[in-house]
């Protein structure tokens, strides 16, 4: 079943949280992950999570935003984060996220789906390739 995050769903988010972290090698202080869980239970904010539940256990989320676009006339939503917990690989989890958050987007007269991922991570890139071709964007970004 895929359904919105509620609060109760913080821990297995959490440890899904800290798996998608080592797979990119990129830890977060505490503070970030909080701040991160506090925005997306957040009513008002933009930040959102649609998880792939089974019973009480989290098996996989897919975070992600909307916001106002200068190409089309409305609204884009930007996947921000995809994660499938390793033992429920597979089961076609990742798929049914994206399905899932693409009938979200047409319903609410959203106009574009996208999202990136690391170039060297072929098994999404499989799943991905399945739904559309990559658009030749190549991301840059700046901390500040």
């Amino acid at each position: 079943m895929i359904r919105w995050a509620v609060a109760g769903d913080e821990a297995g988010w959490r440890s899904l949280w800290a798996a998608y972290l080592a797979f990119y090698d990129h830890p977060l202080p505490e503070a970030q992950v909080a701040f991160t869980w506090s925005r997306l239970m957040d009513p008002g904010h933009a930040l959102k999570a649609r998880l792939a539940v089974q019973g009480d256990q989290v098996l996989g989320f897919a975070i992600h935003q909307h916001h106002p676009s200068t190409w089309v006339m409305g609204d884009d939503c930007y996947l921000e984060d995809l994660f499938v917990g390793e033992a429920a690989r597979g089961q076609g989890l990742g798929r049914a996220l994206i399905l899932d958050l693409q009938e979200i987007a047409r319903g609410r007269g959203w106009h574009r789906l996208y999202w990136h991922t690391d170039r060297g991570n072929a098994r999404a890139r499989a799943l991905y390739d399945s739904f559309v071709e990559e658009d030749g964007h190549i991301r840059y970004r700046i901390g500040l």
